[in-house]
């Protein structure tokens, strides 16, 4: 898909993807809950980047007590650890309903939600939000995955095992003329 000029938004409901990925279920139980969030942020930034969202990984603080506050990632991806007491969900719908407003000046694209909650899909559509469920972006991560290595592949791998092959015809031609002079 190719990036729209103008930049959509993900927001990531974080415990809800951690609680429906396979793999970050099985980190979680075995290496620990930061272990878990580390791998949803490393997978979640090579995404952002191939896609072009600009992406926001909502934790609350259900297992935190301490203020709100957000980690700068990369330019494409922050976090976000909600204030004591407050969802993620409530962080992310009022987060739908600012950006609703950019949304109808078309200073932004679109905005996505990823989770599996029903309650909250059924709010953010309310505030013209896409949902996504955690399986679907679990595919779309792994699919990402698989075209960036494609894409790195076919431009290292040459066809043949000779570096003349490698070169474009122009480069050769005018190699094997240097070769012919001094001959």
């Amino acid at each position: 898909m190719p990036p729209s000029l103008l930049p959509a938004v993900l927001l990531v409901d974080g415990y809800n993807i951690i609680g429906a990925w396979h793999c970050l279920k099985k980190t979680r139980d075995y290496a620990g809950l930061e272990a878990a969030r580390a791998e949803l942020i490393e997978a979640l930034i090579s995404y952002s980047a191939f896609e072009g969202y600009e992406t926001q990984i909502v934790f609350d603080a259900q297992y935190q007590n301490s203020s709100s506050n957000k980690e700068v990632i990369t330019e494409l991806l922050s976090v976000h650890y909600t204030d004591f007491g407050q969802t993620a969900d409530t962080y992310i719908e009022k987060t739908c309903a600012s950006l609703r407003s950019s949304l109808a000046q078309s200073l932004i694209s679109r905005v996505i939600v990823a989770t599996s909650d029903r309650a909250q899909q059924l709010m953010i559509l309310g505030y013209g939000a896409e949902w996504m469920s955690a399986q679907k972006l679990c595919w779309e991560v792994e699919a990402t995955v698989c075209r960036s290595r494609q894409k790195y592949q076919t431009r290292k791998q040459p066809k043949t095992r000779f570096l003349a092959n490698s070169i474009d015809p122009k480069a050769r031609d005018r190699l094997a003329e240097l070769r012919m002079r001094t001959s």
